[in-house]
């Protein structure tokens, strides 16, 4: 599991180290990057996961659930720190609690349980998006404020999310050929994070400190043991209780650093906590598998 962990987080290192040596070598815009990954590529990969997938509504239900008490719960101890510490909770906040479920959780779970386990993690990604585009926004924006509602409301993601549930449980046709196109520009996406990522590294100050460590523990352990507290709260057994446990232990999401660059907020902290988190990953995620089971 170590080796097929260090395979799944490879690509990650690849595309963020050239994104990082381009920018030594270029005159890359982070800022416009940054807002075509945003605005354009992810509502494309979003829609069309959620329009294609095969959703059950108890499962949908169930992960729901679990995905929104662990992400309340490590809100709620992010924001606690925050504000003990003195640590600036729009730079703090999103990387604690947002997890890397997406374009790293997807492909590790389809080694580790094939379909079943894929299916289960694409769905708990795709809940834990709209709180990245809903809630995200409204902490990077400093709050609940007009600001930050007009924000959540204008993001394209946010629209995707609800369209494409819409249209899939509403049974909505959409022609093939749109469908395509939409794959087609959403495959991009992820890869172009990472190399977003890569390209802010040059502009980031490295802070090696003990909010990073704080962050850290908040990330891995704080996850897992939010992860299994929800496990039991929920009732979920098997195959769920491991995916919601070794996905909430994930490292931090790509998106909790491109976040705040979108909106304009530092992103020094989250782009060291993605960075240091994925290494550790190598570690803490065949850890968590043997935790979980």
């Amino acid at each position: 599991m170590i080796l097929q962990s260090f395979l799944q987080l490879l690509p990650i290192f690849v595309i963020t180290g050239g994104g990082y040596l381009l920018s030594r070598i270029y005159n890359l815009s982070r800022d416009t990057l940054v807002k075509v990954i945003v605005d354009f590529l992810m509502p494309m990969l979003i829609f069309h996961a959620l329009y294609t997938s095969d959703i059950r509504t108890a499962l949908v239900l169930d992960l729901a659930g679990v995905t929104t008490f662990i992400v309340a719960s490590l809100l709620l101890l992010s924001y606690g720190y925050a504000k003990i510490s003195g640590a600036d909770a729009r730079q703090f906040i999103p990387p604690v609690i947002f997890m890397n479920s997406g374009f790293l959780g997807i492909p590790l779970m389809k080694i580790w349980g094939g379909m079943a386990a894929m299916n289960l993690i694409v769905i708990y990604d795709q809940i834990q998006t709209v709180y990245i585009f809903s809630l995200g926004i409204m902490i990077v924006t400093g709050g609940f404020s007009f600001r930050g509602m007009k924000e959540m409301v204008k993001s394209p993601i946010l629209w995707a999310i609800f369209l494409g549930f819409g249209f899939r449980f509403l049974n909505v046709p959409v022609p093939d050929p749109l469908l395509t196109t939409l794959e087609f520009g959403g495959n991009a996406a992820p890869p172009l994070a990472a190399l977003a990522l890569g390209v802010s590294l040059g502009e980031t100050a490295f802070h090696f400190n003990r909010h990073l460590f704080a962050g850290l523990l908040l990330r891995i352990g704080g996850g897992f043991l939010c992860g299994l507290a929800g496990s039991v709260i929920f009732d979920l057994e098997g195959m769920s209780r491991v995916v919601v446990l070794v996905a909430s232990s994930l490292p931090s999401a790509v998106f909790s650093s491109v976040l705040p660059m979108r909106y304009g907020v530092k992103a020094d902290f989250a782009g060291t906590m993605v960075v240091v988190s994925t290494v550790l990953g190598i570690i803490t995620i065949p850890l968590a598998f043997f935790l979980a089971g």
